[in-house]
């Protein structure tokens, strides 16, 4: 297909390598002033340019005849949206009268200042050449008016932009009002003045709204303005939308081939009909005459600029699409493209985006720079990765098009659907359905896209789950290392092994007793950490315990890793404008990844090796208990103990039967020989083996003794202390003596309980002797060992022996408490007691008697004297103080 130039030919100043923008600058005083570019100043390259619209033939239609005195509307009132085509139509209605020879008055309210003219004296000095009717700040009054457009019949008066001269005119004061009342009232006068004479015409623009751009004052002023105007005024719109395509046509082409134009249009019709994609509601036959109209640009251009981005208050609406289009154009010509899309707008042009920032913000600049036209732009990265659609720059043309759907100056639903974008990014060439493949990738890679339910638009918001794929791509292998590393601590805990993580060389894993976690790099390294510590054969071979990886699991916690990694970025980065609501999901976020850290890490580290007879025995701890927090090493133990790999008790009989094979051996063989043995019983520490030995010795399966040349037992069938070093042995039990000689214990305090309940002396010899029969000891030796402990606690005055000191164990002897028997020697008294003072003589009587017996006597007492019901001379106040003093006693007085 031909390029676009070649079918539709741009006006020559379109085509300039420097696109002069002012050309779409209309200003009707530039024009009166002779200062306007040559496409406004000069009629017949002016009319060459503008589309006749229907609203602009008939303004002039009606102005003609009510110059040449045909009847027709007096006064025309244009209130349309900014940038509506008001000024254009003054201009036509300008180069208009001057070919019908009528004199031309023209009050710029943008031009003028109000401060030093006003707009009566201006029309007059336009008219007559000079100010002398009509001079002073106020109105000067309708008969004064009229005569002045009377002399000069036919008379066009253009106002343009009144409200604004009239917002300048309400700060000048005249006399106790203001030039905006006396402004009121000139336009009043005018109206009427127009409207008595047949062949004056005055047309007025104002916007559509005061709110457009001025306050609420200029909101009272717009209605009294219009209500004014309003008795005699026509509303005309210059520019209906169905008309724009047309504007837009002649402004910017010279020339249209329709035949070569038709061609490209059903192309693009029928490619569009085959993918589903032509607007919903729009049958071919409708959209191929809109296209028709609109060619070389497709329908859908247009629509946007001037519906949506002619939405804002400050877009110009026709001006300003025929100066991005003209801008889009120029930017274009040398391309070989057939049409013009929304896709194909050069969005790194400056000029170009600089009229698009005007309106989205300048903070937009940074974030087409980084979605779409720089070098690593996330929609250049989609471009190469289309393989074989890299010339069509599929992933710049999407976001291109997207971007020019997500803004408007009204509450509209900005964005684009994926029919949208599909017609934007229209190529006869290559399949619809890349556009899908492509808008996937551009939710997780470019930064500020956005999808909400159909629509997809840009936003100054950064889009977290593009920049966290950003940060994720530049995470580090060693970060992730480091990482998993210190998520590895984390898990394994160090109550139950000594953990070594990662270790370089089998000289960082000591060769001791105690049981050792080894988590190596590689699991083929296990076998050099269980055969050698350095150069030297690894003695403690059954202390070793591998944690390693199974291999399926190793990609999710990469990922897991570096996602997690890739959010805390985010947090952390200063430069990215976050809203509060984004702040609080990345910290959502941050704290779900963590808590996901166990299950990850334990997934991968599952596969536990132990030692066996026949090498290296493989266990598999299986999946991670969703929210488990438990540490490895007790998920290992319990592994281990439930596949009997580990003992945290043992019975006493596995000794004796694994162990004691003749009369005895030592403790310390039998501990080193299950931490040296692979295979062996695995015990949680030595302790295990103390206490299965304190309790074989305890029961009577074997003594506890020592080895002096000959074995020696020296505890059976009791408790005893265990230390498992040399030479301490377990001996069997037929080389042990029944009963040693401090096997019988009898506690003087025991005995003393018993004397308080008088119980029998034989009764007391029964219940020990049955005691220590379990024990092999004989009634002799019980009773010999009784009778000693209550003859030391007779003498010790704790009991006594119906007053004997050694006990006969006759059936009516009993024990009996030193406190209830009276002849029993007193070491000792305190007495504690209150007494009125009048049996103070007999107090101090007891006190000689305790001292008669007793060396140390400590008596102190504690007098309170209280007084009343009477009265005392001073004198003898004074002598009972005088007294106190004396004797050196202190004294608290209260003196009523």
């Amino acid at each position: 297909m031909k390029p676009f130039v070649r079918i539709a030919e741009p006006h020559e100043d379109i085509m300039r390598e420097k696109l002069p923008l002012d050309v779409f600058a209309a200003n009707l005083w530039s024009v009166h002033m002779g200062d306007a570019p040559a496409e406004y100043r000069d009629p017949e390259v002016f009319f060459r340019k503008t589309y006749m619209t229907r609203g602009l033939r008939n303004i002039m239609d009606i102005v003609g005849d009510r110059l040449e005195g045909r009847g027709g509307d007096p006064v025309i009132q244009l209130q349309t949206p900014f940038g509506g085509g008001k000024t254009h139509t003054l201009i036509s209605l300008y180069h208009r009268a001057a070919e019908m020879g009528a004199r031309t008055v023209v009050l710029a309210g943008d031009a003028l200042d109000a401060s030093e003219t006003t707009l009566w004296a201006e029309m007059e000095r336009q008219l007559r050449g000079e100010v002398r009717e009509l001079s002073g700040m106020t109105s000067p009054g309708m008969d004064k008016i009229k005569r002045l457009l009377d002399e000069n019949q036919p008379v066009l008066i253009l106002i343009d932009e009144l409200l604004e001269y009239t917002v300048k005119a309400s700060g000048v004061t005249v006399g106790e009002s203001t030039l905006a009342a006396q402004l009121l009232a000139f336009m009043q006068e005018l109206s009427q003045a127009a409207s008595a004479l047949e062949r004056v015409a005055l047309v007025v623009t104002l916007p559509s709204s005061s709110l457009e751009h001025y306050d609420e004052s200029a909101e009272r002023m717009f209605h009294q303005l219009t209500k004014i105007l309003g008795r005699t005024e026509k509303i005309f719109t210059p520019v209906e939308d169905d008309e724009i395509y047309s504007v837009i046509r002649t402004r910017l082409f010279r020339r249209i081939d329709e035949s070569a134009a038709a061609e490209v249009i059903e192309t693009f019709i029928e490619k569009a009909e085959s993918e589903g994609i032509l607007p919903e509601g729009i049958d071919a036959a409708e959209y191929r005459e809109v296209f028709r109209k609109s060619y070389p640009f497709q329908p859908e251009v247009i629509d946007v600029l001037y519906e949506r981005w002619g939405s804002f208050p400050e877009f110009q609406r026709t001006r300003g699409v025929l100066r991005l289009l003209a801008m889009v154009v120029n930017q274009l010509r040398s391309l070989n493209i057939p049409v013009i899309r929304l896709s194909d707008f050069p969005l790194d042009s400056g000029n170009l985006k600089r009229e698009f920032l005007r309106f989205t913000g300048s903070n937009f600049e940074s974030i087409i720079a980084s979605d779409i036209t720089s070098p690593d732009a996330g929609a250049r990265i989609i471009d190469h990765k289309l393989k074989g659609y890299e010339p069509y720059r599929i992933g710049t043309r999407i976001a291109t098009s997207i971007f020019l759907y997500s803004f408007s100056g009204g509450g509209t639903r900005n964005g684009a659907t994926i029919r949208d974008i599909k017609m934007a990014c229209l190529e006869p060439e290559i399949p619809m359905s890349i556009i899908d493949e492509a808008l996937n990738s551009m939710i997780e890679r470019l930064f500020y896209i956005h999808r909400q339910v159909d629509l997809y638009y840009f936003s100054g918001e950064a889009n977290l789950n593009s920049i966290v794929l950003r940060k994720k791509e530049n995470i580090k292998d060693e970060d992730v290392t480091e990482e998993e590393r210190r998520l590895l601590g984390e898990i394994t805990g160090k109550k139950i092994f000594s953990v070594y993580i990662w270790p370089s060389s089998t000289s960082d894993v000591p060769d001791d007793m105690k049981l050792k976690l080894v988590i190596p790099v590689d699991s083929t390294e296990c076998s050099s950490f269980l055969e050698a510590k350095g150069g030297n054969p690894r003695v403690y071979r059954n202390t070793m315990i591998f944690l390693v990886e199974d291999d399926a699991h190793r990609h999710q916690l990469v990922d897991h890793i570096k996602t997690r990694l890739a959010w805390m970025a985010v947090e952390s980065d200063r430069q990215l404008s976050l809203t509060d609501e984004q702040k609080r999901e990345v910290r959502e976020r941050i704290k779900a990844l963590s808590a996901e850290d166990r299950e990850k890490i334990r997934n991968l580290y599952r596969i536990v090796l132990v030692p066996s007879r026949a090498g290296l025995e493989r266990l598999d701890l299986g999946m991670a208990s969703y929210g488990a927090d438990i540490k490895v090493d007790y998920e290992i133990k319990s592994k281990l103990m439930e596949e009997d790999k580990l003992l945290e008790s043992m019975e006493p009989v596995i000794i004796e039967r694994r162990y004691l094979e003749g009369d005895y051996i030592e403790t310390e063989r039998i501990l080193k020989s299950l931490y040296t043995t692979p295979g062996a019983m695995r015990i949680t520490s030595p302790e295990v083996l103390g206490d299965a030995i304190r309790l074989g010795v305890r029961r009577g399966l074997f003594g506890l003794g020592v080895l002096d040349g000959e074995p020696h037992c020296t505890h059976l069938n009791e408790d005893c202390t265990v230390s498992l070093k040399s030479p301490e042995i377990i001996v069997n039990p037929e080389l042990c003596e029944k009963c040693p000689p401090d096997t019988i214990e009898v506690d003087v305090s025991e005995l003393e309980k018993l004397a308080r309940e008088e119980r029998a002396t034989r009764e007391i010899l029964e219940e020990y002797t049955e005691k220590y029969k379990e024990k092999g000891c004989e009634p002799e030796r019980v009773e010999e060992k009784l009778r000693e402990t209550i003859a030391e606690g007779v003498r010790a005055g704790k009991f006594r022996v119906d007053g004997r000191e050694v006990p006969e164990f006759t059936p009516d002897e009993k024990l009996h408490p030193m406190e209830e028997n009276g002849d029993g020697p007193i070491k000792g008294i305190e007495l504690e007691f209150r007494a009125p003072l009048d049996n103070m003589f007999d107090i101090i009587k007891i006190k000689r008697t305790l001292s008669e017996d007793f060396s140390n006597l400590d008596a102190v007492a504690e007098i309170r004297m209280v007084a009343s019901d009477g009265e005392m001379k001073e004198e003898k106040y004074d002598r009972i103080l005088e007294t106190f003093e004396q004797l050196g006693i202190e004294l608290k007085i209260i003196r009523k």
